[in-house]
């Protein structure tokens, strides 16, 4: 029971919700609408103690109860203590008063290492911080969605593999050493897996090859919204510093930072789950229940958080306001995002409010906002998700349909086309830009791209689900061998497909997104669910950049090409052609198949050209694409170009070996009148229009 003296205790505010810095002390407020009763739990140490002195204060519903909210000050100048909540509910299935549950919006949890047990629920976890860090002038960097290409990496697995030669690896400290290689990449966000608290002990699947228990690497199963994973700092004590400093620096580098951030359900899982927050304070409130009590599991993860509760709703906008102006976040990216449309029965809404919330918040409004436009029970919105302009999409029909082409399927080339146009079909009709459009090849989830061209099956028995786990949808393809191989034939076949992968994704109209280390051809042996290695399977290995230093060089000039000429990331969908010629456009795309103006939609058709013109403030520009998915080689002539004294020179060819796959402009020879252009299978030519004489 509390010791502490009555004249320490006052009733407190039931605004703003967690925990409050006051003159006279710290003001706690929980809201629990079904509580029957409420005591706040209180952890410090007195006088160099070893041993934890533990006060009970018991709230009165008269005196220390707003509506929904409880609340209590404390009058104290001891900030050194942790604190959790005990409650009770009178006949909930969920009762829980033995467990010291989580403050939702707690903004610190007892720090551990990497690996250590978790103690939710059994010890006060919640920290008051008062880190005073220096931004200096930071800020977010609000770069224009058009210019953005990003890099989607695993904050443990960049730099926790033994050759990352980092000081700190596996750390928020370990990401800021590899600043360097990234800016010379050339990506402008990276894109953060989770890094809010969550379990990494939380499953019990072990290795059948060798017994080790496994672990939630990835971390899609959120403990809080607002704490950060201290198992991510160096010195888990200073975890917010680290957080913060590697934030700095990467703007300093001309970096933003986007946060993976997963609303969709919760650590807590089913009935049969661990009870650590949102559970034991109010379980109908914070989840979606059928009739029968049991939870609707629309994220495929046991339960599914009731993100169109108005409690709700306020929660994760301050979270993520919180991630905004406290921890200076550039954008966010919603796993799962299709929940967050569902009403309080788990039915699609029309207009859901969470959505527009996001949206339209002021504080919000110069933040990056990407869906996951699907959930795990077979809603699939890409391209109906919202139709404001604010909301970004994960492109999900690109990557099919880019990898369908890639398989030399037939029916495919005018998918492609689309996909490379920006995908109008998807977002023209409610008025939004390309800029909707997230194109990506790979992601996390599935395989890498060096995967996706070695091999034809998921290889997922590391995960002790007897492979059953994972995608088994995965338009791939092992180039004539699974897995490794000492054939050159099929070590080239394969270069060249990662190449042309690069040049659809990175010349195509909407916002490109890589996965960390396709560009050195990084592999996972053919694990496409790889969610509980935390070993050399997940870790980037970092030889591999040296090893193929051919094929970074390729990825860099692709991104470089992109970011120099305004044609490959436009703002607007492209006009018809007849109004390009009527001079209604800067900007203009014409398609055709082996001969200019001679198109070919047939759905045997294996190949596919295409002529950008495009004028800005630097002048006129030319490209003309080909692209072949055949088995054989098809020639393609491209436009004439003399009238405007202009000839054609080669700059990109996939099936070509470095540097011979990009070449420089100096060492590029002009094509004579009407040449034809080779273009071998599954390979890529970029040709470049300039004015004679250069």
């Amino acid at each position: 029971m509390s010791n502490v003296k009555l004249k320490n205790i006052q009733r407190g505010y039931p605004l703003p919700r967690g925990t409050t810095l006051l003159k006279n002390g710290v003001n706690f407020s929980l809201f629990s609408r079904n509580a029957t009763a409420v005591t706040l739990v209180i952890s410090y140490h007195n006088n160099n103690q070893t041993k934890a002195n533990t006060l009970f204060f018991h709230l009165n519903p008269d005196e220390n109860r707003t509506g929904d909210m409880w609340h209590i000050l404390l009058q104290t100048k001891k900030q050194s203590f942790t604190y959790g909540f005990q409650i009770r509910q009178d006949g909930s299935p969920t009762q829980a008063e033995d467990r010291i549950l989580i403050d939702p919006y707690a903004y610190s949890l007892l720090p551990r290492s990497w690996g250590n047990i978790a103690t939710y629920g059994k010890q006060p976890c919640c920290k008051v911080d008062t880190d005073a860090f220096d931004w200096g002038d930071d800020r977010s960097l609000n770069t224009p969605l058009a210019d953005t290409i990003i890099y989607e990496l695993h904050l443990r697995g960049f730099t926790k593999n033994p050759n990352s030669s980092v000081t700190s690896p596996g750390t928020f400290l370990g990401l800021i050493e590899k600043i360097p290689y990234l800016k010379d990449l050339g990506i402008t966000a990276v894109e953060l897996m989770p890094i809010t608290e969550f379990d990494e002990n939380d499953i019990d699947f072990h290795n059948p090859e060798n017994a080790e228990r496994l672990k939630n690497f990835w971390g899609y199963s959120p403990v809080s919204f607002f704490a950060i994973n201290s198992g991510y700092a160096n010195d888990p004590n200073s975890a917010l510093t680290e957080f913060k400093t590697m934030v700095r620096e990467l703007h300093k580098a001309g970096i933003e930072v986007f946060l993976d951030m997963v609303y969709n359900h919760t650590g807590e899982g089913g009935y049969n789950g661990s009870t650590s927050s949102f559970r034991g304070i109010d379980n109908s409130i914070y989840y979606l229940l059928g009739k029968d009590g049991n939870y609707h599991n629309f994220s495929g993860c046991g339960n599914t958080f009731n993100c169109n509760h108005p409690v709700v709703r306020d929660l994760i906008k301050e979270s993520l306001q919180y991630w905004v102006t406290e921890m200076h976040i550039d954008g966010f990216r919603f796993d799962l995002a299709s929940i967050l449309g569902r009403d309080q029965q788990g039915k699609v809404l029309a207009n859901p409010p969470m959505i527009e919330i996001i949206g339209q918040d002021p504080v919000l409004r110069d933040t990056k906002m990407i869906a996951e436009a699907w959930d795990a029970a077979g809603l699939y919105q890409v391209g109906s998700f919202s139709t404001d302009s604010r909301w970004a999409e994960w492109n999900g029909r690109f990557r099919d349909d880019i990898r369908a082409f890639m398989l030399g399927k037939e029916k495919t080339v005018p998918n492609l086309a689309t996909r490379i146009a920006g995908s109008s079909d998807l977002y023209e009709t409610s008025g939004r830009s390309p800029l909707c459009s997230i194109n990506f090849i790979t992601s996390h989830d599935g395989f890498t791209l060096y995967d996706l061209v070695s091999y034809s099956e998921k290889h997922n028995g590391a995960n002790g689900e007897a492979n059953k786990d994972g995608d088994n949808h995965n338009l791939s393809d092992n180039c004539g061998h699974e897995g490794e191989t000492k054939d050159q034939k099929i070590i080239d076949l394969r270069l060249r497909k990662i190449k042309t992968f690069a040049v659809l994704l990175l010349l195509s109209q909407g916002v490109p997104m890589l996965l960390a280390g396709d560009e050195f051809a990084r592999t996972q042996h053919g694990n496409n669910n790889a969610w509980c290695q935390d070993n050399e399977t997940s870790w980037i290995d970092w030889s591999k950049p040296e090893d193929n230093k051919d094929l970074v060089r390729f990825f860099k000039n692709c991104i470089c090409l992109r970011k120099t000429y305004k044609i490959f990331r436009l703002e607007r969908f492209f006009v018809n052609k007849s109004e390009a010629n009527e001079g209604n456009a800067h900007t203009a795309i014409h398609w055709q198949y082996l001969e200019p103006g001679r198109q070919n939609w047939d759905d045997n058709c294996h190949g596919l050209a295409y002529h950008l013109q495009g004028e800005d403030k630097e002048g006129f520009h030319d490209f003309f694409i080909m692209i072949n998915n055949s088995s054989g080689p098809l020639s393609f002539t491209p436009p004439n170009l003399t009238d405007r004294r202009r000839l054609w020179f080669t700059l990109i060819d996939t099936a070509k070996e470095s540097p011979d796959d990009f070449i420089d402009e100096q060492h590029s020879t002009p094509l004579t009148a009407e040449q034809k252009t080779p273009t071998l299978p599954f390979s890529c030519v970029v040709l470049q229009g300039k004015p004679l004489g250069l």
